[in-house]
């Protein structure tokens, strides 16, 4: 599958689940590749156990915000967790962005996850998966403190 990602940024998947899980099992993250394809991009993804605990999650972003990967996916990472907690997951996450890295994000809660996205990738089970477009969050720092207020 090709796909490019924005770099500094968070890009959240967006459709029904099964097709967003297709696009995250189809990345292969031991063959990422710069914008113009010629050389090769570190590429990490990070996953946790269901029973894994906030601290654990935490830790999981911050060994990839360490780590040398231009590409990180991060799949379901806060699945089962408290909307408090999730917020604080994802919320780590967005800060490894800043580093220049390109983010990928599955979540159990796609609509959480846009408080902390740059970009928006939609995946629909009629879409090629060749042709998937980043597209830009239109007034995310608006959605970013509408979310922030509501908790």
């Amino acid at each position: 599958m090709g796909l490019r990602l924005p770099l500094a940024g968070v890009t959240v998947l967006l459709g029904a689940s099964a097709a967003r899980r297709a696009v995250m099992g189809a990345l292969d993250e031991s063959t990422g590749r710069c914008a113009t394809g010629h050389a090769g991009v570190q590429s990490l993804r990070v996953t946790v156990a269901p029973e894994e605990t906030v601290a654990g999650r935490l830790a999981a972003v911050d060994d990839a915000a360490r780590s040398q990967a231009t590409i990180v996916l991060v799949d379901r990472i806060t699945d089962g967790l408290t909307a408090a907690d999730r917020r604080a997951v994802l919320a780590r996450v967005r800060a490894s962005a800043a580093r220049g890295r390109a983010i990928l994000v599955d979540d159990g809660d796609p609509v959480a996850a846009l408080a902390v996205a740059d970009w928006t990738l939609r995946a629909d089970a009629e879409v090629e998966s060749d042709h998937l477009t980043a597209e830009p969050v239109v007034g995310a720092d608006e959605l970013a403190e509408a979310y922030d207020r509501a908790s």
